[in-house]
This record gives C-alpha cells, sequence and structure tokens, in this order.
C-alpha cells in the first residue's frame, strides 16, 4: 500500500483542522498542523514571517514518513495552487499519493465558526477581523475539481525554477532571516 499524503485546502474556519484530525485517526497519518505550532512557539503572537517558515518546517518533516511508507495529513491552508502543485510533485517524487481536501464555506457560516472558536478555545487561535478575511479570500486559489480529484496534471514549475524542489526552497525558507 502506497503512502499518501493529505492535503487540507481552504481558508481559516472553513473545517480544515476537524477534517484532519479524522484523516488523522482514520487513516494512521502524522498530523501536521501549523496554528498549533505557531501557538506554541509565539504564544498570542502570530508573526508572519514565522509562518513560512514553520510551512516549511512541516512540509520538510512530512516528506520523511512518505518515504518510509506512512501517511501525512498537512493542514494549513495552502491558498496558491502553487503550493498545492510542489507538494503534489514532492509526493509522487517520494512514490506517494495526495488526496486534496477542500473545505469551503460560505462566509456567514464561516465568521460564526471563528467567532465560537475564539469564544471558546481561545488559546487555539487568533482574532480574525473582517478586513482580513476579505484580503484572505481576494487572495485565495481556489482548486479546481480536477486538482481536487487528482486527475489535473502536474503543473511546470514557474519560470525561474528548474524544478518543484528549488520552488519550495524559496516559498518556504529554512529560518526567519
Amino acid at each position: 500500500m502506497l503512502a499518501t499524503l493529505f492535503l487540507t485546502v481552504g481558508l481559516p474556519g472553513t473545517g480544515k483542522t476537524t477534517a484532519a484530525r479524522r484523516i488523522e485517526a482514520e487513516h494512521d497519518a502524522l498530523r501536521l498542523t501549523k496554528d498549533e505550532w505557531m501557538k506554541a512557539l509565539y504564544g498570542s503572537g502570530n508573526p508572519e514571517q514565522a509562518s513560512d517558515v514553520i510551512e516549511g518546517r512541516l512540509v520538510e518533516i512530512a516528506l520523511r514518513p512518505l518515504e518510509l511508507g506512512a501517511n501525512v495529513v498537512l493542514d494549513f491552508g495552502l491558498w496558491g495552487k502553487d503550493e498545492r502543485s510542489s507538494l503534489r510533485q514532492a509526493a509522487a517524487d517520494r512514490g506517494a499519493e495526495v488526496v486534496m481536501l477542500f473545505c469551503d464555506l460560505d462566509p456567514v457560516e464561516q465568521r460564526r465558526r471563528l467567532d465560537r472558536r475564539l469564544a471558546e478555545e481561545p488559546r487555539t487561535t487568533w482574532p480574525i477581523s473582517e478586513a482580513e478575511l476579505a484580503s484572505w479570500a481576494d487572495v485565495f486559489q481556489r482548486p479546481t475539481e480536477a486538482e481536487v480529484d487528482g486527475s489535473e496534471p502536474i503543473p511546470a514549475p514557474p519560470d525561474g525554477f528548474a524544478d518543484w524542489g528549488a520552488w519550495r526552497e524559496e516559498r518556504w525558507p529554512p529560518a526567519i532571516l
């Protein structure tokens, strides 16, 4: 049986971590949730420059179990198609399958869930303004149905990158500079 890389895709409050926890239990997967690491390392802070580094470390951690035949679920939104494509290629390079779960909600339900989470579990989240939600929705690149079901071929990396590995190294730096 091939190892599987599960990718949770979506904006905050859409159910990614709930889905990741279910996948973890049902598929004996190593779950790597960025917000848990950010909270552990930065508490109430949420420094933008640390976010990319933590995501990069989680990607690197995820690749080794795939090589060993273990399932992994990455839980941190993956808002850009290039991010998802690079991870699909990384999994393929390691002989692993990819299952992408796109979590999507209407904005009213998303806001309700975010408010409830902040009220019930403030240690696990940060306040998110309407302006932040709107700006994030504007930059989020919704996956196509073919991308989600895996029938869309992995595209070539963007111009200037020899391969997706080189792209990943630039996208997810190894340290805060």
